[in-house]
């Protein structure tokens, strides 16, 4: 498994991992192709409903004009695939490219019976099966919705951020489809987006999401050893020099770091107060974690 003194991996577990990763992505594409046009066929379409960003643009077009929305879902995606291209690699817009193609042929192809009839429902259900569709799709490294991609290459050229251009560039879309479609389809609409992107949220960042925790504290050393012993997380200790209160300085002080997720945050702060209710304690989201101690170990 591994080679050479440093224990650098051999070129068999190379492929190995590598084997997996595209087995994982091909099944979460895979997957994410069929969600999504259960969505669109079972839901949306039935009922001239639509969603936000590239996919929301498709399904307008379709109401709008006399073409089939699989091609539309192929036409409105191309740019991304190709801004997806130069802004990532060549292995990104192959999967995009076959994941788009892939949803095209299923939505043109396969015939679903209209699941209900109610609005909310349709617009809560068609928007979690269509953000399932997104978010397995990114979990497997394409995508079926492109914004993303021009939201990252327009806020490199401007001083909007991704989650901005997203939010003016669907209002936008909603304010034009109230004008065109209607203003109680469009607002049903809305909570399509609402939905769908939830659960992309959800399928990304999972039920655990987790939290950073910096502790400053003149008693690190207790703190650190109540949450690596007691509660199972694992600490890294930074080297700092403090710089307030009466003293100017405060050399070889230690600054915990810690990550945990949001159901344990309130344990490891209250653990925190015991031992020092005058710790300096700041908390940040964190999108994603691998290795390291995150899953509570087993104490002997």
């Amino acid at each position: 498994m591994v080679r050479g003194i440093l224990n650098i991996p051999d070129n068999a577990w190379v492929r190995r991992v590598t084997m997996w990763r595209q087995v994982k992505d091909i099944l979460f594409i895979g997957i994410g192709v069929v969600m999504a046009s259960i969505g669109l066929k079972g839901f949306l379409l039935p009922n001239g409903f639509f969603d936000g960003g590239a996919m929301g643009v498709s399904l307008l077009l379709e109401i709008l004009t006399p073409l089939d929305l699989s091609v539309l879902i192929v036409l409105v995606n191309l740019p991304f695939i190709y801004l997806g291209y130069k802004q990532l690699n060549l292995r990104f817009a192959i999967k995009s490219t076959f994941a788009i193609f892939a949803l095209a042929l299923l939505v043109h192809y396969i015939e679903l019976p209209t699941i209900t009839a109610d609005k909310l429902l349709i617009a809560v259900f068609g928007g979690f099966f269509l953000g399932s569709g997104i978010g397995f799709s990114i979990r497997g490294g394409a995508v079926i919705d492109g914004t993303e991609v021009l939201a990252i290459q327009v806020s490199r050229k401007s001083s909007l951020t991704v989650g901005d251009f997203i939010t003016v560039f669907n209002l936008g879309l909603f304010l034009v489809a109230a004008v065109l479609v209607g203003l109680e389809t469009a607002m049903y609409s809305m909570l399509t987006y609402f939905s769908a992107s939830r659960t992309v949220d959800f399928i990304i960042n999972g039920v655990e999401e987790y939290l950073g925790v910096m502790i400053v504290s003149n008693h690190s050393d207790a703190i650190k050893e109540k949450i690596t012993y007691d509660l199972g997380r694992g600490v890294t200790a930074f080297k700092a020099d403090g710089g307030f209160g009466e003293k100017a300085k405060n050399p070889d002080r230690n600054v915990l770091f810690c990550v945990v997720t949001r159901l344990e945050v309130t344990r490891v702060l209250t653990e925190i107060d015991k031992i020092d209710p005058k710790a300096f304690v700041i908390q940040y989201p964190i999108k994603d974690t691998k290795g390291g101690m995150i899953k509570k170990r087993p104490l002997h």
